[in-house]
């Protein structure tokens, strides 16, 4: 359990990192259907602990559940395979969830409304423990073992979120994830137990935290405002994500042939893969065959007139089952995230080749940071404060929280650094993006359409990126859209139609653009056509191909 030494570390960590990074915040800105889900009813609801000094804080304890207490265990619904049960002889009271392998997957979860109205705006972190036993893997990567907030809310409709991809037999291990609560939030809830998989789960020591504090308002954007810091003098970048290696033919092809004047060269490792990065020495050795790499890419780009974003794909430590890096818990691969960038900057300070130092590639929280650490921006920060003392110049670009989304541009806050990017990810809704893609379901998804019980349309894409558009607004600072794209075996014209409006609305905004991705893996490349099993490239340039070509007809060279 989250004991009063872990949550006054917690505070004292986030005191800390406002100290490290010098008023960086605002301050500084002025400013399935098998089975079954059973619910309880509102007069057996857990209410979130209230704050000790009205507001709640970062470290608060939201929830913290002791299942030796009857009126504690009351609060779930009960189903024939939920027990309570003893752990050992003289252990505490454990929930078992029992699902053999006889019974068809399904939806196994009991359930318990959560009240947390008084935590509206803010982020939460979940977490508990759980051990398993033969667990069968599940169809999707969130179905599993389930310890599960879901909410209701006005605009967003409901939402889920749990730990991902956890199935098998293990002994007792921390599941976490964290949240933010609707400002417009209509009822909340958390469910234990399985789905869509078989086999037996125990769960302890339910425990929720306050992760990050009531949003506060963005000022108003400025009248009449000085053009906003980009970087570079071109009226605007358009490019693409970088094949995996390099080959010159692919640069003269990108830069020459298509017109592009841009691409995010990605250093990456085993892409999706947990706890790559661990040994250090084994990670500086592929570092320092992605520089290699680098270098030749980088002539190659001077040469076919394309200016480089350094892309970070793959930083010191990877990340952890739940795809949060381990460099936010564990300060070794933080510090070296540091030097990496030191590396970096003293080696490429000046070469006119590069547009932006790309510090982290899609940031994920999971524990909250502790002992002095930086969080997801903080350790962005910290990086930069290092990189500017080498290279005053390169601009810098800084994602956001939760994949780079833009839903995480509603906390971000800008930074106190000189010549400053501010970077968003579009894949929304992944739905349809993605569909097709690793384990997500192949049932077609058309675009615009109804997705996910809402109408998505151009509108709704407008809508989703407005966090981003708001931020740009408010505090006068450029946009680049790093990665965007749409699965190709999409249905009929879907694909193209998404892209379309994408690009409409990056430009509209004024936004740099680069699309995902450019021969890397043929499933995102508009090389090729619609067909799932043809791993070909078109004979004849796809509708795809030609509308990014169209745009960059439009480039100028640097």
């Amino acid at each position: 359990m989250l004991s009063l030494k872990i949550c006054q570390c917690i505070i004292m960590a986030r005191k800390n990192l406002h100290e490290v990074i010098d008023m960086t915040f605002a301050s500084a800105f002025m400013s399935a259907t098998v089975g079954f889900v059973f619910f309880a009813s509102a007069d057996c609801m857990a209410q979130a602990l209230p704050g000790k000094t009205g507001e709640a804080r970062v470290g608060d304890v939201v929830l913290k559940m002791d299942f030796d207490k009857p009126e504690e265990r009351e609060k779930f619904t009960k189903a024939p395979w939920a027990k309570w049960v003893k752990e050992g002889d003289k252990g505490p009271t454990v929930l078992f969830v029992d699902v053999p392998d006889t019974e068809k997957p399904g939806h196994y979860k009991i359930n318990m409304p959560f009240d947390v109205t008084a935590y509206k705006g803010m982020s939460l972190h979940f977490q508990c423990m759980a051990k398993t036993e033969k667990v069968t893997q599940p169809p999707q990567p969130y179905n599993g073992v389930k310890y599960m907030m879901h909410t209701v809310s006005t605009a967003a409709g409901q939402q889920w979120k749990n730990q991902d991809k956890v199935f098998g037999t293990f002994d007792w291990k921390k599941l976490s994830f964290n949240m933010s609560i609707p400002d417009d939030l209509i009822s909340g809830d958390i469910s234990l137990g399985l789905e869509n998989s078989t086999g037996k789960v125990w769960f302890k020591d339910i425990v929720v935290i306050v992760s990050r504090g009531k949003i506060l308002p963005r000022p108003a954007p400025m009248v009449n405002p000085p053009p906003a810091y980009k970087g570079h003098s071109l009226p605007r970048l358009r490019g693409t994500m970088s094949p995996n290696q390099f080959k010159d033919e692919d640069m003269r092809v990108l830069g020459q042939e298509w017109n592009a004047n841009l691409i995010r060269w990605q250093m990456t490792r085993l892409w999706g893969k947990a706890n790559v990065g661990r040994d250090l020495g084994d990670y500086d050795k592929w570092i320092d065959e992605e520089i290699a790499d680098l270098d030749k890419a980088l002539e190659a780009c001077k040469k076919y007139g394309l200016k480089v974003v350094i892309d970070l794909h793959s930083p010191p430590g990877g990340r952890y089952d739940d795809s949060s890096m381990a460099m936010l818990t564990e300060k070794i691969y933080q510090d070296h995230f540091v030097k990496i960038w030191e590396k970096i900057a003293t080696r490429y300070k000046g070469n006119p080749a590069v547009w932006g130092y790309d510090l982290i590639n899609e940031p994920v929280t999971g524990e909250l940071s502790t002992d002095g650490l930086a969080d997801y921006l903080g350790i962005q920060v910290l990086a930069a404060k290092a990189v500017r003392k080498i290279d005053p110049d390169i601009p810098i670009i800084i994602e956001s929280d939760s994949w780079d989304s833009p839903e995480a541009y509603t906390y971000l806050e800008p930074v106190n650094i000189k010549n400053v990017v501010y970077q968003a990810h579009m894949y929304y809704p992944g739905t349809f993006t993605h569909q097709g893609v690793n384990n997500n379901p192949d049932t077609p998804v058309s675009y615009p359409g109804m997705i996910d019980g809402k109408m998505c349309d151009k509108e709704a894409l407008r809508k989703y990126l407005q966090p981003v558009r708001d931020f740009q607004l408010a505090y006068n600072v450029h946009i680049y859209i790093g990665e965007f794209s749409a699965i190709r075996w999409a249905p009929g014209d879907s694909a193209y139609n998404y892209l379309k409006d994408c690009i409409e609305i990056f430009e509209e905004y004024g936004w740099d653009w680069s699309y995902h991705a450019y021969r890397e893996w043929n499933g995102w490349s508009v090389e090729y056509g619609p067909d799932k099993k043809d791993n070909n490239p078109a004979k004849e340039p796809t509708e795809r191909m030609k509308l990014l070509l169209g745009w960059f007809e439009k480039n100028k060279k640097p």
